[in-house]
């Protein structure tokens, strides 16, 4: 073999090694190349997270119904101290507080006064009130003091009541609406009574003006958030309107609120205790909760019983307790928890 031969070899056997080097580490090139795609693929891809409903309560508040604040019985300011000095210092949030009628006894000025005097007493937290029936109990009181059914109206008017309360509130007339951390409050209100409509007997009567009003109030709210309306006298069976001791208009204030499934309404009037056995909660096309009274409960034990509600909103539900004053503990027969619907 000459010398050009085996230099002709050499560089044969360069290329073939070369090549094979060469194709190795183009396909050890491309492996890599295929596992790093695979793994950044992997790692961009994003799991879904569905959201948590925070276990914090969004909005808390008390509802105190059927207060009977009286000169004549020192019962019924004594209990309204206790219940509020406990909201006071209650160990849950407290960010608003509802007064659900029968504010007073009769409705004097100086049943107001008193009730005025009470709640100035302590730091409270935002206050807001509708009325009941026996706030406009003023007409049945004679010159004398005395309950005079003979004489009634005793020289009194419905309008002079419902001034009276709102100059107590600073209300410009007896129905009201506002927003507490986002969410709608409605307080009905009865607005004559047997001075102007006799008729109308112990029921609560709304106008066609306050009719129009909750239908408008109701539309606000958009966005699914859950609505409450304070009325004073209860609903009467479904399908009817009510007479005396009911809410007189009652088929349309269903009718008005069928929209709204997380509406939920909340009651008095009737002073059944929560623990007595007695329905406090009915499911409707909305959610409706009887309160049990602060200053005078039916039975058992009325002189020493004194009943409120604890209402909590979360993102998910609502809670609804029962508080007793009396010993300052939760009432197990009143403890509730609603589910929100989704709004599409």
């Amino acid at each position: 073999m000459t010398r050009r031969e085996f230099v002709k070899m050499l560089l044969s056997m360069s290329v073939v090694v070369d090549g094979s080097v060469n194709a190795l580490f183009k396909m050890l090139y491309q492996s890599f190349t295929s596992r790093t795609e695979q793994e950044t693929k992997t790692d961009t891809v994003i799991e879904e997270v569905k959201p948590v409903a925070s276990t914090e309560p969004l909005l808390s508040f008390f509802v105190l119904s059927d207060l009977h604040v009286s000169i004549y019985d020192k019962n019924t300011p004594r209990k309204l101290r206790n219940a509020l000095y406990q909201i006071q210092y209650f160990s849950h949030p407290v960010d608003a507080l509802l007064l659900g009628g029968d504010l007073t006894d009769y409705g004097t000025e100086l049943e107001y006064k008193s009730l005025q005097s009470i709640l100035s007493s302590y730091k409270l937290p935002q206050l807001y009130a509708n009325m009941g029936n026996h706030d406009y109990y003023n007409i049945w009181i004679d010159k004398s003091g005395a309950f005079n059914t003979a004489s009634m109206p005793n020289g009194k008017t419905d309008a002079e009541s419902r001034e009276r309360f709102q100059k107590m509130f600073w209300y410009t007339k007896p129905y009201n609406d506002f927003d507490i951390k986002g969410y709608h409050f409605i307080l009905m209100s009865q607005e004559s009574y047997l001075q102007e409509m006799p008729e109308v007997g112990e029921g609560a009567w709304y106008s066609d003006a306050q009719m129009a009003w909750l239908e408008a109030k109701l539309k606000e709210t958009t966005d699914g958030k859950p609505i409450f309306v304070l009325i004073h006298q209860p609903l009467p069976a479904i399908g009817q309107d009510g007479g005396s001791h009911r809410l007189i208009r009652a088929n349309q204030f269903r009718e008005i609120l069928k929209p709204y499934p997380n509406v939920f309404v909340i009651s008095g009037h009737t002073h059944q205790d929560f623990d007595n056995g007695s329905n406090h909660y009915t499911k409707e096309t909305f959610h409706w909760f009887v309160n049990a009274s602060v200053g005078l409960t039916r039975n058992p034990e009325p002189l020493t019983k004194s009943q409120g509600m604890y209402v909590q909103v979360y993102e998910d539900k609502v809670t609804v307790r029962g508080w007793e004053f009396a010993n300052s503990t939760w009432i197990p027969e009143a403890d509730w928890t609603i589910p929100l619907e989704k709004v599409k």
